[in-house]
Parts: C-alpha cells; sequence; structure tokens
C-alpha cells in the first residue's frame, strides 16, 4: 500500500511535464513528479533553439531544460527517480507502479514524450546534434543554404523533405525501397519541388565526420555498391535528417487507457478516455511535436487535473 495520496503524479519530466509540475504546485496541488532518467526529455539533447518563445539566443537544449527544471522546482513538486513499470486506473484512486513502491493519486498526468525509431548506423549517437536530427522544424534553420539528406519514405520524411525544401540549397531522400511509402498527392509535391533528390534502394552504413557531420557512407541494397556522400568543402557539414517512425513511451500502460499507434489520444482539454487521467507532451495523438506545445498541454492538462479534483 501507499503511504501517501497525492492530488496528481506527472510520469515524464519533459516540458509538458515540467509545465504540468509549474501550474499542479501554483494551485496548491500536491504533486509528485516521476521520471526515470534526467529532466527535459528529446530537448536535452538539441544543440539549439531558436524557436521557443523567450529562449536565449544560441541557448543549448540542456541550457533550456535546466532552466525549465530549476523554475519548476522552486514550486516544490516532490520528484523521485524511478521507472514506471504498470499502472492501475480501475479506480477512483489511481495507482501508479514501479519496481520499488507504489504511488497513489487522484490524478495522472501522462507526460512520456516519444523516441524517434535511430537508423543503428555507427556514428548515428556521436552525430546526433551536430548534423544527425530527428526534427526539421527544430534544426532545419541551422542548414540554411546547404545539402541535406533525409531518411525515410513515409508521409512524415517526404513531409519534412516539403519542408526542407524552402529551406536548404537541396535535399536527397534515401529510402531502403525502390518506392515511397508516402500518399502519391504527397510524392508528386516532392518531385516536382525543383530541388529535392532521390536515392532509392539505398541504406546508411556510416555516418563520419569532425566536430560536425562531414559525411555519409551509402550501400545500394540491391547492387551492393557502397558510395561515400561528402559535404560541400565550402559548407563544412550537411544535414541528415532520420524520419523512420517514432516511438511513444507508453509499453507500461498496458491497455489501462485507450491507444492509437500508441500514442494517446485526448480532448483538447488533455482529457484520456479514463476520467481523471490526461495526457500532454509527445505521447499525445497531435499534429505538431515541439517545445512549444508540449509546455501548453502540461499546462492545461495540469488546470484540468485541478478541475477534475474540484468536481
Amino acid at each position: 500500500m501507499a503511504d501517501k495520496l497525492y492530488d496528481v503524479i506527472i510520469i515524464g519530466s519533459g516540458p509538458a511535464g515540467l509545465s504540468a509540475a509549474i501550474y499542479a504546485r501554483r494551485a496548491e496541488l500536491n504533486t509528485l513528479i516521476i521520471e526515470k532518467g534526467l529532466s527535459g526529455g528529446q530537448i536535452f539533447q538539441t544543440a539549439s533553439v531558436e524557436n521557443y518563445p523567450g529562449g536565449i539566443k544560441g541557448e543549448s537544449g540542456a541550457d533550456l531544460s535546466m532552466r525549465m527544471d530549476a523554475q519548476a522546482k522552486s514550486f516544490e513538486p516532490e520528484s523521485v527517480t524511478a521507472n514506471v513499470t504498470s499502472v492501475d486506473f480501475t479506480g477512483d484512486v489511481k495507482k501508479v507502479i514501479t519496481a520499488d513502491k507504489t504511488y497513489e493519486s487522484k490524478t495522472i498526468i501522462l507526460a512520456t514524450g516519444s523516441n524517434p525509431v535511430k537508423l543503428g548506423a555507427p556514428g548515428e549517437e556521436e552525430y546526433a546534434g551536430r548534423g544527425v536530427s530527428y526534427c526539421a522544424t527544430c534544426d532545419g534553420p541551422f542548414f540554411r543554404g546547404m545539402d541535406v539528406y533525409v531518411v525515410g519514405g513515409g508521409d512524415s520524411a517526404i513531409e519534412e523533405s516539403l519542408h526542407l525544401s524552402k529551406i536548404a540549397r537541396s535535399v536527397t531522400i534515401i529510402h531502403r525501397r525502390d518506392a515511397l511509402r508516402a500518399a502519391k498527392s504527397i510524392e508528386t509535391k516532392a518531385r516536382n519541388a525543383g530541388n529535392i533528390n532521390f536515392l532509392l534502394d539505398t541504406v546508411i552504413e556510416e555516418i563520419k565526420g569532425g566536430d560536425l557531420l562531414e559525411s555519409i557512407i551509402v550501400k545500394n541494397v540491391k547492387t551492393g555498391n557502397i558510395t561515400e556522400i561528402k559535404a560541400n568543402p565550402e559548407d563544412g557539414t550537411m544535414g541528415l535528417f532520420v524520419f523512420v517512425g517514432m516511438r511513444p513511451i507508453t509499453e507500461f500502460l498496458g491497455d489501462a487507457i485507450e491507444l492509437d499507434n500508441g500514442y494517446i489520444p485526448t480532448d483538447e482539454e488533455m482529457h484520456t478516455n479514463v476520467p481523471g487521467v490526461f495526457a500532454a507532451g509527445d505521447v499525445r495523438k497531435k499534429m505538431l511535436r515541439q517545445v512549444v506545445t508540449a509546455a501548453a498541454d502540461g499546462a492545461i492538462a495540469a488546470v484540468s487535473a485541478e478541475n477534475y479534483i474540484e468536481e
């Protein structure tokens, strides 16, 4: 049995979770944050954040995350570092189970985020944030006027390529199959863009460079030919954007709430299909996954949790 009943438990401490904690504590809700690792979520690995209102020019994602974390902690929520293994949302009191303890709360805010599916190629981890990116909206402007490469053949990859084509000198789509999986209408736009090229039947074998990404080794899966693609010497670097899927962090939920391809559907007030359980940030089924939208989700979820408790 848990030794305490919280007003709200927030699972995850990225921008959504930290924003939720700030709003929950300002409402004087007894709040617990459960995070399995470092605060900040995916933004912690971002080299620079240019599109968060009020951000400091040149500030890294890690710096912004630490400022968010410090602000949330100033409101003195409780916090524990633990991996949530399962949940029980069947009663009025919601239970969150970790390896060591069960926590109980009147409401839950799920802010666990999602992780990009990685290529697994040598050099990928080393050059993440130094040429390798998983977000065109976040990092595309750093490669303005340069050559960029996009890995993937689905709707997201092609849509992001279209976005990048307005910024970059050229965009080359790398896909392991001989045909794209994207909707034909999107593919047609890409083929008519003028500066989008296609490298099909191709996979990334290795990612190389110095301080920044400088080249990628690709392999034709049909012929076995290996090619090294180098950055333009005048640019000194290149962009490699990986869009081979996202994986929401919801496995621990089991069948406790409704999921849609692993994401959590909510209404505009962040309600899930279970009363008293809310979701915020990248774990939600939504159009735009950015720091600013995650923070907004967290604020809304906390206010909705407050209203639920008062009802």
